[in-house]
C-alpha cells in the first residue's frame, strides 16, 4: 500500500525522540501498521540548532502551516506544547481533514472539548496518549482495556518533578527548596517550577484521566490543586515513622454526590506498591468494579519514552485511516453524545482522612481541648502522638491521624484549634488515603 506521510511540528525533546523511534523501528512499525510511515516534513523555530535526531530526508521548515497546508500529509504531530497558538494550529489541521497526534496535556485539558467536537465534524482522529504519564499507555488502558468496568476511582503520581523532590526529601533528609534547586540543575524542573510543584501539570493530566474514566467533559477549572511547597522534612520523617509515605497524588473518585477531582500531597501506606514509586517515575492506580485495582508504572517523561506513546498513536491512526468515523474508539472513551455532566464537587465536599501536626504548649488539658473541638465537628481520631518538646521552648509537636471526614468539618475544626491560646502557629494538614 501507499506509504502514509506525516508531518511533525516541533523538533525538541519529544519531536526529536519521535523522529528517532520512527526511523530506527521503521520496519517493525510498518509490519504493525500495515503500511510504511514516512516523515515528509518537520518544523522548528531554529533550523540551525543541533538536534538529538537525524533529519536526513525530511523537508524542514520554520512555518508549521507549511505542514498543515501540505495536501500529501495525512497526519500532523503537534509536539510543541502550550495552549495558545498551538490550539489554532491543531484546529487548522483538523479543518484540512488531517488527523492529529499530540503530547500536549494543557491543550487537551483546556481546549479538548472544542477540539474533539471539531474533529468529529471533520471525521478525523485526535490522539493524545503521550499527554499523560509519558510512555505509560494509561489512556489506552482505561479507554479500551478497562472499558467493561465501572471505574470507581483512580490515583496517580503523574508529575515526575514533584516525585523526585519528595523522594530526595525522604531518602536523604533534605529540605524542599534544596532539592528543588537540584531538580532545576538536572533539568527535571523548569526555571519557573510553578506548574510542577503547585500541581497544575498534574491537574491537566488528572482532567484527562477523569474524563475517560467517568465519561464526563474535560473540566480543568474544577480540579482542586495544592502543591508540595509546604511539605517539610519533619513531616516526611514523621510519616515514615508512622508507616506512611508522602506522595503528590492526582485523585479522581466517583461518589454518590458527584466526582472528586483533586491534586495534593497525600499520605499513603508504605506497603502500597504506588508508595514505592520513586524518583522521576510515574504510576497510576485504577480501581474498576470488575477487575479491582490495576497499577501502571513507567517513565513519565523523556525523549523516547514519550515518543513511544506518540508513535503508538500514529500507528493507531494509520490502522484506522480506512475505517468509518462512527466505528472508531471515541476520543474520551464514551460516545460523544453519552458524556454526562455529573457534578464535580467543591473541596468542602471532599471526604478523606487527615494527618494533622500542631505545636501545643506543654500544659494539662491542651489535648483535651483539641479532641473536644474535633468531636464537636464529628471527626474521629485514629491516633494521637506527642513528640519530644522542641528545642529551647515549651512547645510540643503533636500529630493526629483522623478517620475519614468531610473537609468542610475539618476546615472549621482547624480554624477553632488554631484560635486556641495554647496552640502556636498554623496546623500542618496533609490528606491521607489508604487506596484500599
Amino acid at each position: 500500500m501507499k506509504p502514509v506521510k506525516i508531518g511533525i511540528i516541533g523538533l525538541g525533546t519529544v519531536g526529536g525522540g519521535t523522529v528517532n523511534v520512527l526511523k530506527r523501528n521503521a520496519e517493525e512499525i510498518a509490519r504493525r501498521a500495515g503500511r510504511q510511515i514516512v516523515i515528509a516534513r518537520a518544523s522548528a523555530k531554529d533550523l540551525s540548532k543541533q538536534r538529538i535526531c537525524d533529519t536526513t530526508g525530511i523537508e524542514l521548515t520554520t512555518d508549521p502551516y507549511d505542514i498543515i497546508n501540505d495536501p500529501e500529509i495525512e497526519i500532523v504531530c503537534e509536539l510543541i506544547g502550550g495552549a495558545g497558538a498551538v490550539k489554532d494550529m491543531v484546529l487548522a489541521a483538523i479543518a484540512k481533514h488531517k488527523h492529529v497526534v499530540t503530547a500536549n496535556k494543557s491543550l487537551i485539558a483546556l481546549h479538548g472539548n472544542e477540539i474533539f467536537a471539531e474533529a468529529s465534524k471533520q471525521g478525523v482522529i485526535v490522539a493524545f496518549e503521550a499527554a499523560v504519564a509519558g510512555g505509560i499507555p494509561i489512556i489506552k488502558a482505561i479507554r479500551e482495556g478497562l472499558s467493561g468496568n465501572h471505574i470507581e476511582w483512580l490515583a496517580g503520581i503523574i508529575n515526575g518533578t514533584g516525585n523526585f523532590i519528595l523522594t530526595e526529601m525522604r531518602d536523604k533528609g533534605r529540605d524542599f527548596y534544596d532539592v528543588l534547586k537540584e531538580a532545576q540543575a538536572l533539568g527535571y524542573a523548569e526555571a519557573d517550577p510553578t506548574f510542577d510543584v503547585e500541581g497544575i501539570d498534574a491537574g491537566h493530566k488528572l482532567t484527562i484521566l477523569a474524563s475517560i474514566a467517568f465519561g464526563i467533559p474535560l473540566q480543568f477549572d474544577k480540579v482542586y490543586t495544592e502543591g508540595i511547597t509546604k511539605i517539610t522534612r519533619e513531616d516526611v520523617e514523621y510519616a515514615e515513622e508512622l508507616g506512611f509515605r508522602i506522595k503528590h497524588l492526582g485523585i479522581a473518585r466517583q461518589t454518590a454526590k458527584g466526582i472528586e477531582l483533586r491534586v495534593h500531597p497525600t499520605l499513603i501506606p508504605e506497603r502500597r506498591l504506588i508508595a514505592n514509586v520513586d524518583g522521576v517515575k510515574n504510576a497510576v492506580l485504577v480501581y474498576g468494579d470488575a477487575v479491582g485495582p490495576t497499577l501502571y508504572y513507567g517513565a513519565g517523561a523523556g525523549a523516547e519514552p514519550t515518543a513511544s506513546a506518540v508513535v503508538a498513536d500514529i500507528i493507531d491512526v494509520v490502522r484506522a485511516l480506512t475505517s468509518d468515523p462512527e466505528n472508531r474508539v471515541p476520543h474520551l472513551a464514551f460516545q460523544a453524545d453519552a458524556l454526562h455532566n455529573v457534578p464535580v464537587l467543591p473541596p468542602e465536599q471532599f471526604k478523606t482522612a487527615y494527618y494533622l501536626r500542631l505545636n501545643a504548649e506543654d500544659k494539662p488539658g491542651v489535648l483535651a481541648d483539641v479532641t473536644r473541638i474535633l468531636a464537636q465537628h464529628h471527626i474521629s481520631i485514629d491516633s494521637i502522638i506527642q513528640l519530644k518538646p522542641l528545642d529551647d521552648c515549651a512547645l510540643v509537636p503533636v500529630i493526629l491521624l483522623t478517620q475519614i471526614t468531610l473537609e468542610q468539618e475539618m476546615n472549621a475544626a482547624i480554624a477553632e484549634i488554631e484560635a486556641l491560646s495554647t496552640v502556636n502557629g498554623k496546623i500542618n494538614r496533609i490528606r491521607l488515603e489508604t487506596l484500599g
